[in-house]
């Protein structure tokens, strides 16, 4: 790797203050990932951004906090303020499994080795800032602080829990993608503005203490959700809670949403409207060095950053809507796309990196194929309340023209330095299929497969049906598997025009609110007989701030409040997991087992072969033989 002066990147030690001549730092940003100074990394975006500003920014990049709080120390009390954030996830869902076993990895630290964060990592980190420094205000954010920043139910203990803000103790929260709110606090603290003045502010959140007037700022109306303390005796009024939060974290004209909690009032501000393109090109055409910290050098690589360092994000946001994703609850349902002159830079930039061969991982986004994608007319989009633009149907006013993407994609082809550009991403195949995507006027999305299929599948392509049962597809807000046989018909004959063996990586949730084991059963019969032996499945984990979330706890849609089912124990969930697993000859006399049970003979010939007599004996737990199969190797 070629060397570079230490002070092109944020300090991370008292030294390389000194380097840059600083006599104090304005503010002093905590962070639960290793510093990667990259755009994909919050902690960068944010830090450079502050910099941007003209203010000195310093990184505590995942310190100690069990024992020794001297990480907390280093730079002594910053003149603005401290910035909390867990990270680039959550940090329960960094470290836990469906299963809520202990993951022995850490994509996000040098080596990927775990235990450099604590559970509730934006907590536990602002309280000691708060013990130490008690007079300095503390600034959440991130994904973290944006999931949690009403009641929210929280898998892992088992119970509701309040606002982060609340537990923590912080002054002010930033939600959502914080480019917009941080400009407007940055201005404001250096006109020597306190972080507990700042309560006019969109996108930020904050406790009203009791005994004063809350104020009217900006003509804003106010909605008020149940109480904390009414949400902890009625699971109704929290589903009902959801429903409200999402409607207002998704509207141009939302309101202010109000809730209390103990003695105090919580208050979240709306929302920006989403950035337009010269906004977004602006965070993204800061001066990162695109590399980790010189300091992880000897500590091994970073997994996360290995995995996007030669990858371009075109765009953020989702309108899909989908009741397990985090993904519009942080980064907003509408789109907000970079210009083609910021990605091309970004493409040109990445041909410099000293380790590149010439192969660009992934042009995507959260959605690989929504770039440019917006409402042909904003007016009626400003009115809007669905929680999707594509679900159950794909909206009228929605344009859905690949056409943009098609022809990015050949300009990134076209640099001499690029001998091949994939799309890792997930493409969401439905826009792709006629049938469904009814806006298709142009055939510009048989174009845009035409390109995708000949020129930017590494291999194999990932899409995600995630699951065969239209009712559960219904509550996962997807649509009819039958679009997913289409889409790959599509596919199919384009390959084969082409000679090409690129297979299709479906992805697929187990246990998810609204499955029940039969669904799996069929599930596993139905991608069998399509060729498919699953690699990429996962079992459901409930995720502060979605529906599904909301159903496994309440055991009620939050949009209808009438029950939805769901797998709540480990036996449940295993039992639904392990059909995934039909080919795998420890699962076959379980599966066998539990088919005859439900009196399906015909799920047992597909999946097995022959169907063999009942036995009439208790069925196996499922994974029994895999295990004592682990224990034997050990």
């Amino acid at each position: 790797m070629i060397e570079r002066p230490i002070t092109d990147w944020l300090p991370l030690t008292m030294k390389e203050v000194e380097k840059r001549g600083w006599d104090e730092v304005d503010i002093i940003l905590v962070s639960g990932d290793a510093y990667v100074d990259h755009p994909a990394f919050g902690t960068a975006v944010i830090g450079r951004i502050m910099e941007s500003e003209g203010l000195r920014v310093a990184i505590i990049a995942q310190p100690n906090w069990k024992d020794d709080l001297r990480d907390f120390k280093k730079f002594g009390k910053p003149k603005y303020f401290f910035g909390v954030t867990a990270g680039c996830m959550d940090s329960m869902v960094n470290h836990y499994t469906a299963n809520k076993r202990l993951r022995s990895n850490d994509s996000y630290t040098p080596g990927g080795q775990a235990g450099f964060r604590p559970d509730y990592a934006t907590t536990v980190y602002t309280r000691i800032l708060k013990t130490l420094y008690p007079d300095v205000p503390v600034l959440i954010g991130g994904i973290e602080a944006s999931l949690r920043r009403v009641t929210h139910y929280d898998y892992w203990q088992d119970k509701l829990m309040p606002s982060v803000l609340y537990d923590s103790g912080a002054d002010l929260l930033v939600y959502g993608m914080g480019e917009q709110p941080l400009r407007e606090i940055l201005k404001l603290a250096q006109k020597g503005v306190p972080l507990s003045s700042m309560r006019n502010i969109n996108q930020v959140a904050y406790l009203h203490e009791p005994g004063t007037t809350l104020r009217d700022y900006n003509n804003w109306n106010t909605v008020e959700l149940a109480s904390h303390e009414t949400c902890l005796e009625d699971k109704i009024r929290y589903a009902a809670n959801f429903k409200i939060v999402e409607v207002e974290s998704n509207k141009w004209q939302a309101n202010r949403i109000i809730q209390k909690v103990g003695n105090q009032t919580l208050v979240i501000n709306p929302p920006f409207k989403t950035m337009d393109e010269v906004e977004v090109d602006k965070s993204f055409d800061l001066p990162y060095t695109r590399q980790p910290h010189p300091k992880y050098k000897k500590r091994g690589t970073i997994p996360a950053y290995e995995m996007i360092k030669f990858s371009v994000n075109m765009h953020r946001g989702c309108f899909g809507g989908c009741s397990f994703c985090t993904i519009s609850a942080h980064q907003g349902k509408f789109i907000a796309s970079r210009s083609e002159k910021s990605i091309l830079k970004e493409v040109d930039e990445i041909t410099k990196h000293p380790e590149f061969k010439g192969y660009i991982s992934d042009l995507g986004g959260p959605s690989a194929n929504m770039y440019k994608m917006k409402g042909k007319d904003e007016s009626i989009c400003a009115k809007c309340q669905s929680p999707s633009c594509i679900h159950p149907v794909i909206c009228s006013n929605l344009d859905t023209s690949h056409k943009p993407l098609t022809e990015l994609y050949r300009k990134v082809d076209a640099n001499p330095q690029i001998k091949k550009a994939f799309v890792g991403s997930g493409v969401r195949y439905d826009l792709l299929v006629d049938d469904f995507n009814k806006n298709n006027q142009d055939g510009n999305h048989d174009e845009y497969m035409e390109q995708l299929i000949t020129r930017h599948v590494s291999g194999r392509l990932k899409v995600a049906p995630e699951h065969t049962s239209d009712a559960t597809l219904r509550v996962m807000r997807k649509p009819s598997f039958k679009y997913f046989h289409k889409f790959k018909e599509k596919y199919d004959q384009i390959s084969d025009k082409h000679n090409l063996k690129q297979p299709l990586i479906p992805y697929f949730i187990s246990s998810h609110p609204g499955c029940e084991e039969e669904d799996m059963a069929n599930l596993a019969a139905e991608t069998k007989d399509m060729g498919f032996q699953l690699e990429q499945v996962q079992d459901f984990t409930p995720t502060p701030m979605t529906v599904a979330e909301v159903i496994y706890y309440t055991g009620v849609h939050p949009y209808t409040l009438k029950p939805v089912k769901t797998a709540k124990t480990r036996e449940e969930k295993q039992n639904q997991n392990a059909f995934f697993f039909w080919y795998k000859p420890e699962y076959k006399d379980w599966i066998r087992n539990r088919l005859n049970r439900m009196s399906r003979p015909d799920l047992i010939e597909k999946l097995l072969g022959v169907p063999k007599k009942a036995e009439g004996k208790k069925p196996l737990r499922p994974f029994k033989k895999q295990f004592s199969a682990k224990k034997k190797k050990r």
